[in-house]
């Protein structure tokens, strides 16, 4: 059953949604991330890759919803907010006009649920085209005029902690899973693990994704309602009528030695193990997309991408929409893939209940934006971490692999180890000189 909290009102109950979209000059050398202000974990919204994208502050309306229902529940939030909409845009892009950013829980029985933001404020960018939209449910909103934002806090010291299992436990936790898998009770299944993290200073968003973008430049660097990272998976993207969809699945570690490296990527490639999680996770997208697009494109084959800390079996998934379902609920058809969750589903989900001894939150769920038209652009919450909504001086990281026969316990700790680097050395990192 979902809910709705007695704090988020009824669309129709409220002044309808008003947002005007202007071109927009930025100071010479600002970035999208360079003109967040210090609006709080909770709204400070973000979706970047490589300079692109869009950045929020403030929040104009939000929802959560809660249960199996929740995608569903947001979806007719969305749709009622929009068609009630006062809209200029000048700009006419997608990502312009009223934009929500949203986070959704990995599980229904999640107490932590689905959100959607509305922020006040978003700067968008498209290669040499910037625009900024002002969101409100005044009459008459106060358009804004971005200036870069200065510094930003470091957290200072930083604590880590084992979360709800040590790696020797959770590494006890694959063996099992891979004991299941050959009995034959399923053919895959991803287990996660969390970290916990205590730091001197409330955690400052902007800090964290100036860090990751520096870094992991192909990934997408999001933040919406206190969760942040920097996801390298596009679950799935809606653009004027095409559906595109990034699987990742099967990971090596770099090592920093290019021609090393790529000796490891030609291994990864043709390892049978990776292959064989590969195509359980494109197979789980095809079918899912296939019943609202046409011309289907899956390669047979897929290719290495290289990140600065791992390596990863890539697919990119391409249809054409022959419906109108939006970018959220092509989302919600989707999730959970095989490449969070395992095959078959329902198997695998209540393994990963019974395994992980924890509550995902948002870990794993969509993540992204969605315009009033529909369009959008949904990742998958990996490689990042939870502020919590009580204490902005704690977080959870998290990280997961994909379980199959030939898993072997040792190196899926040491896998998981490395997809939280990313967070931890953003964390971590030195102020910027």
């Amino acid at each position: 059953m979902t809910s709705l909290p007695t704090s988020d009102p009824d669309p129709a109950a409220l002044a309808p949604l008003v947002s005007r979209t202007v071109a927009l000059t930025p100071e010479a050398g600002a970035t999208l991330l360079s003109l967040l202000p210090d609006a709080g974990p909770r709204d400070t919204t973000s979706w970047v890759r490589r300079g692109d994208g869009l950045v929020g502050w403030g929040r104009a309306l939000s929802v959560t919803a809660r249960g199996e229902d929740r995608f569903a529940a947001l979806e007719s939030w969305w749709r009622s907010v929009s068609a009630s909409a006062v809209v200029r845009d000048e700009v006419d892009l997608p990502g312009t006009g009223p934009v929500a950013f949203g986070s959704i829980s990995y599980a229904a029985r999640s107490p932590i649920g689905a959100t959607l933001v509305v922020p006040s404020v978003v700067v968008g960018r498209r290669g040499d085209q910037w625009w900024v939209t002002t969101t409100s449910t005044d009459s008459l909103p106060a358009q804004a005029d971005p200036e870069v934002a200065g510094d930003v806090t470091a957290p200072g010291g930083v604590a880590f902690a084992d979360g709800s299992l040590s790696p020797a436990e959770w590494a006890g936790a694959v063996g099992e899973a891979v004991s299941r898998i050959q009995a034959g009770e399923l053919d895959k299944v991803v287990l996660a693990r969390d970290l916990d993290v205590r730091t001197e200073s409330p955690v400052d968003v902007r800090w964290l994704l100036s860090r990751l973008a520096e870094r992991y430049e192909s990934t997408w660097v999001f933040a919406v309602d206190g969760l942040v990272g920097a996801t390298p998976e596009m679950l799935v993207r809606r653009e004027k009528g095409l559906v595109t969809s990034r699987v990742l699945a099967g990971t090596i570690r770099r090592t920093g030695d290019d021609e090393h490296d790529l000796a490891l990527a030609a291994s990864l490639a043709r390892s049978s193990k990776d292959l064989e999680e590969h195509e359980y996770a494109v197979r789980s997208v095809a079918d899912a997309l296939a019943p609202h697009c046409s011309s289907m494109n899956v390669p047979e084959a897929p290719f290495v991408l290289h990140l600065s800390n791992v390596m990863h079996l890539a697919t990119d998934v391409a249809g054409v929409l022959t419906d109108d379902t939006s970018s959220l609920a092509l989302a919600a058809s989707l999730h959970p893939s095989a490449a969070v969750c395992g095959t078959p589903t329902p198997v695998a989900d209540e393994l990963i209940a019974e395994l992980e001894h924890m509550d995902r939150g948002r870990y794993a769920g969509p993540v992204g934006w969605m315009d009033a038209s529909g369009d959008g652009e949904w990742g998958i919450a990996l490689r990042c971490g939870a502020i919590h909504h009580d204490d902005a001086q704690r977080m959870s990281l998290y990280a997961g692999c994909g379980i199959v026969a030939g898993s072997v316990p040792e190196a899926e700790v040491a896998e998981s180890d490395a997809k939280l680097i990313p967070m931890r050395d953003a964390l971590t990192a030195p102020p910027q000189s």
